[in-house]
């Protein structure tokens, strides 16, 4: 006989099948990043961004947008181009300034400062959990200033966390407002992706004084970031947190730091010590604990 399976079993299989393909394609952006280092970073940022508004542009065709407050309105259409554009651009420079397994793994402290944001926001204080999470999390990031802290100086790659830091910060904001929104971000993301690649494109032309695309394997790595992690990943994720347990599936994110790592390291374009494996064990032990 075969097994029947019910619909929320089906369902939930589904959602799970499907945050897998947004884990696996969320743990290959360090990689592609560093394929496309010949480009500059806003520059990369604006092409990705393009990539990704064209890959999530079957969305829009089915938007209906309700009133929203003047506030809201701003919010959305201003504040969330702008936090996608700090996330991305931070990230891609963060990972120019420091090695790119140290800068990844601190870009993903997201989850536990999305977490500290959504419970100060719902119960007015933080919680003795997501207080806890948090410096287990961070714990683990500090492991990698050790040994500047212990060199006595601190460089270019005390920068590059900084601003790794900074993408993990707006993406938590990015994920509070799709949260608190009053619509759904994910029908506006073509849109908004756009926006924010409209206002990379200018940065790159003021700050870098460059308006041509790259070429070779920096274009190829550029576009695939944007279709992937930035397009069809936020896609899946958005289905599978709507169709499946958010708990089980949000916790499936936390294993992105430690197969980016890996990614790398396999690669040869990241060195394995004792710091990377311990640090990503513990960032993601705090991810769960503050996520509880």
């Amino acid at each position: 006989m075969h097994p029947v399976h019910t619909p929320a079993l089906a369902s939930r299989s589904y959602s799970i099948a499907i945050a897998m393909i947004a884990v696996a394609l969320w743990s290959i952006a360090p990689l592609l990043a560093r394929m496309a280092s010949a480009s500059t970073p806003l520059q990369l940022t604006a092409l990705t961004l393009l990539a990704g508004a064209l890959a999530t542009l079957p969305l829009s065709r089915k938007t209906r947008v309700t009133t929203m407050s003047p506030g809201w309105a701003v919010s959305i259409w201003v504040g969330v181009p702008l936090l996608i554009l700090g996330a991305v651009s931070s990230y891609f420079i963060g990972m120019r300034l420091a090695p790119a397994a140290e800068a990844a793994l601190i870009t993903y402290t997201w989850p536990v400062l999305f977490v500290l944001l959504s419970q100060y926001s719902r119960f007015g204080k933080l919680r003795f959990q997501g207080l806890v999470g948090a410096l287990i999390a961070f714990s683990g990031a500090s492991l990698l200033l050790l040994p500047q802290a212990l060199s006595g100086g601190f460089g270019g790659e005390m920068t590059g966390y900084a601003i790794a830091l900074l993408s993990a910060c707006c993406w938590a904001l990015y994920s509070w407002f799709g949260q608190s929104a009053p619509v759904a971000l994910t029908p506006l993301l073509p849109r908004l992706l756009l926006i924010a690649c409209a206002i990379a494109t200018g940065a790159s032309v003021v700050l870098e004084n460059n308006l041509t695309l790259p070429d070779g394997e920096a274009l190829l790595a550029g576009i695939a970031l944007g279709l992937g992690p930035y397009g069809i990943a936020m896609v899946a994720w958005d289905k599978a947190l709507r169709l499946g347990h958010s708990n089980l599936v949000g916790s499936l994110a936390y294993g992105v730091p430690i197969l980016a790592a890996a990614l790398l390291v396999l690669a040869g374009m990241s060195v394995l010590d004792w710091r990377l494996p311990t640090a990503g064990l513990l960032v993601v032990v705090g991810c769960l604990k503050a996520g509880r």
